[in-house]
């Protein structure tokens, strides 16, 4: 009972991860921009996310080893670069998620948003403090992430969304966007999301070849729990958009989630969004720090201060700074080059006999693993020249 549940909190702590506030922006504009045919960006990112995803949990997972020390055994100091980076980028995205918290408490309570923050970030503090930490961290992103996704669906019903023009042209669109796709594919196994469940496995002790059913269900179920909110949240956004509403610009939403259900569907809007938003400061802070604490002893022991730390650091960088934005672009860029970069190192230690024993891990995955960090590669290239 114990492993089932530590095996279905990874799914849903990479799921929540993933699930934020740019998750929530992002769908949204999206519907606006392509209408029933982002369903099809949806599903070619499902198929993409699942390769990533497969590879990533299966090789961490069977090697019993974190991301960070397979990349130390490929090349020493290697290791370190990529916790860097994970570090970096999920510290930055935490900017943005503590950003979320603020504001989604603020349309439940109407209290400023620095101080919605601040309270969401002693709730985040008080989850990693507690003596059974990871049955209660668990528990909260499965309690949330179903939360989140029975509000959505009730706003989806109520935009009377054309379900059979989206269902038909998830599989036959009038129009493609792959640079929607790519975006989609960060978004939700970039960065530090991949490794969030996987790491959390680990801790866990479901490891080894004897689990791996378990941690190919675990993987994949992550994904399918993310691709059930991103699909519902577009059914609802394509229901306000097709009957003429105009999504606001500064926050397209809100304006989804109050014109479908009004003043009770804005009040929903504030659930999901500070939902969405603290899930995502635990699985970011959890996991930035786990790429961390097998690099140097003293960090393995004092992990919770750490956890601490990382969270306070974005909370007042958040008073500080007001406005993410920038930051969250920026941080788009480096987890376009994390999850590439990250693929690779993965995907070139699962031919290592060293470090996976008697594994041979499927020629195919292979195949496709090094096909999606091509496309990646490529994508994060003229992300950067847009930005600079």
């Amino acid at each position: 009972m114990k492993k089932n549940s530590a095996i279905l909190g990874a799914a849903f702590l990479m799921a929540t991860s993933a699930i934020g506030p740019g998750f929530l922006t992002q769908t949204s504009l999206f519907t606006e921009q392509l209408l029933a045919s982002f369903g099809f960006v949806i599903l070619i990112s499902i198929v993409l996310d699942i390769g990533v995803q497969l590879n990533i949990w299966r090789i961490i997972a069977v090697s019993e080893y974190r991301a960070q020390d397979l990349a130390n055994k490929l090349l020493p100091g290697l290791g370190f670069f990529l916790a860097v980076l994970i570090a970096f980028g999920g510290l930055v995205f935490n900017i943005g998620n503590i950003a979320g918290c603020g504001l989604g408490a603020g349309v439940l309570t109407g209290t400023d948003p620095k101080t919605g923050a601040v309270v969401s970030c002693f709730i985040a503090l008080g989850i990693f403090w507690y003596r059974e930490a990871g049955k209660l961290m668990d528990n909260f992103t499965k309690l949330l992430g179903i939360l989140m996704i029975i509000l959505t669906v009730y706003v989806a019903i109520s935009s009377h969304p054309p379900v059979t023009e989206a269902f038909y042209r998830t599989v036959w669109p009038e129009k493609i966007d792959l640079m929607k796709i790519i975006t989609l594919v960060g978004g939700t196994v970039g960065g530090y999301i991949s490794f969030a469940g996987a790491h959390r496995l680990l801790d866990a002790g479901i490891k080894g070849e004897q689990n791996l059913e378990q941690i190919t269900r675990s993987s994949v179920s992550g994904i399918l729990i993310t691709a059930i909110m991103r699909f519902v949240l577009f059914l609802a956004a394509l229901g306000v958009v097709w009957h003429g509403f105009r999504l606001p610009a500064d926050n397209p939403a809100a304006g989804v989630f109050s014109s479908a259900a009004g003043e009770i569907g804005y009040r929903f809007f504030g659930v999901v969004l500070w939902s969405a938003a603290i899930t995502s400061v635990v699985g970011a802070s959890y996991t930035s720090v786990s790429f961390w604490k097998t690099l140097h002893p003293f960090i393995a022991k004092n992990e919770k201060i750490f956890i601490s730390a990382f969270i306070v650091i974005a909370t007042v960088a958040f008073i500080i700074i007001g406005n993410p934005v920038k930051q969250l672009i920026i941080a788009g860029a480096i987890n376009g080059i994390i999850l590439p970069l990250a693929l690779i190192i993965i995907l070139i230690a699962s031919l290592k006999s060293s470090v996976m024993k008697t594994y041979k891990h499927p020629v195919s995955l292979q195949i496709f693993g090094w096909l999606v960090a091509a496309v990646l590669i490529w994508m994060s290239y003229q992300a950067f020249l847009q930005l600079f």
